[in-house]
């Protein structure tokens, strides 16, 4: 299934004649500035579960993923991969090659009976687009209101994103007015509550406890994690519904009052406030930490 223009760009066609990598977002963008923000943490859950709405990439994430046995490790692997599509620099388009060769075998039958491949681009690029209208409505939250061309600019840094991720251009929308036509297409005919989408919203599932180096620090967790658990499942279902699109709630089916809208910009309003006054140690993650140093050195 094509989604966007029939065609590769000038840029990408030299490119690939030079044999050379696609570069990762530009240093100083909008991606640089965010990604590696804790504040970006939140939004993941909404992310992963629009992508899982998808028939086959919720068959996929099904059959193939270890998200129920060790969903702590399959977050980090998965956190540290976005993370370097953004600032991992020459490391970007060899990451992008190991998540192409992990999903080189994910294949079978999705929730209408269908035949899929992970690599597909009507899955793949699916699970790549997905991130673009996430970050753009939770950025107004947790971030501030983009301009028309900050918007523009956004989709051409995730259109780079998809480039490391081996898309083709002729598989991605090529600008922001072809995008949400193609958005809006699959939320109509595609996206439904699949199971997997249903268990990362449920709030009684048996989530295991996080491993922690600190003996003290495991023990700890041993006595309060039923506690814990219950919260944390509680708190990651009312952000994942809440920074999710209002017409992705609504074709995934899901409910959201005005008590919950309140209670939510309540809480971005506090994280929009406080993250930006921590030290920059606490606010970045380890590798946007990393690349914001270097790049000050004036290194890659």
């Amino acid at each position: 299934m094509s989604t966007g223009a029939g065609t590769n760009t000038n840029a990408e066609r030299a490119a690939t004649v030079r044999g050379r990598d696609p570069e990762p977002p530009p240093p100083g963008g909008v991606l640089w500035t965010t990604a590696g923000d804790i504040r970006s943490l939140l939004t993941l859950p909404a992310a992963f579960t629009l992508q899982v709405a998808h028939p086959a990439v919720g068959a996929g994430v099904d059959q193939y993923s270890v998200f129920r046995t060790d969903p702590w490790g399959r977050g980090e692997r998965s956190l540290r991969s976005v993370l370097l599509w953004v600032y991992g620099g020459a490391d970007a388009a060899e990451e992008g090659r190991r998540v192409r060769r992990l999903h080189k075998e994910i294949q079978g039958t999705d929730t209408r009976g269908r035949r899929y491949h992970s690599l597909d681009p009507a899955c793949y690029a699916w699970v790549h687009a997905t991130g673009f209208p996430v970050a753009l409505y939770s950025g107004r939250y947790l971030f501030r209101r983009i301009t028309p061309a900050q918007e523009r600019q956004l989709y051409r840094e995730w259109l780079q994103v998809g480039r490391i991720l081996g898309l083709r251009d002729r598989d991605m929308p090529q600008t922001v007015e072809e995008f949400w036509p193609y958005y809006h297409r699959m939320l109509a005919e595609e996206i439904e509550p699949t199971k997997v989408a249903r268990e990362l919203l449920a709030t009684d599932t048996d989530l295991p406890r996080p491993d922690a180096a600190s003996p003290a620090v495991r023990l700890l967790l041993r006595l309060t994690w039923p506690l814990l658990r219950t919260a944390f499942l509680r708190f990651r279902a009312f952000l994942t519904v809440g920074y999710l699109p209002p017409d992705a709630r609504a074709a995934i089916g899901l409910e959201w009052t005005p008590a919950q809208e309140r209670r939510l910009r309540r809480f971005s309003t506090a994280a929009r406030i406080l993250v930006p006054l921590l030290p920059e140690r606490l606010r970045y993650l380890p590798l946007a930490r990393a690349a914001r140093a270097r790049r000050r050195a004036g290194t890659r």
